[in-house]
């Protein structure tokens, strides 16, 4: 299973946000791990199993989700940057709606 994994909800419509494109970069932008959102909206393989501690960024290209809906975003992309210190599982849950995103760190 990947160390990483992410969840992506519409909050605009309450929904899983499907079809999002997802990437994890570190810190040098070097790209680890990519994957789409499912119909759940979640990507669940996304990367290795194991990082080293530091700083890694996971972005979500937003504005074709919303294009795809004919919905104007103020959003074309959302990027996140957090902290890895252990071996412990990281999930980097997306709230989304097109003119607000937030985020936290899941379970």
């Amino acid at each position: 299973m990947s160390l990483i994994t992410t969840h992506v909800l519409d909050s605009s419509t309450g929904s899983p946000a499907r079809g999002i494109a997802v990437s994890l970069t570190d810190a040098t932008g070097e790209q680890l791990g990519a994957g789409v959102t499912d119909a759940d909206g979640r990507v669940s393989q996304l990367g290795p199993e194991a990082l080293d501690p530091g700083t890694y960024r996971l972005r979500f290209i937003t504005g074709e989700y919303f294009a795809s809906r004919n919905q104007e975003t103020f959003f074309p992309e959302v990027l996140i940057a957090f902290e890895v210190s252990d071996a412990a599982h990281y999930h980097v849950p997306l709230l989304l709606s097109p003119f607000a995103y937030s985020t936290y760190r899941g379970s």
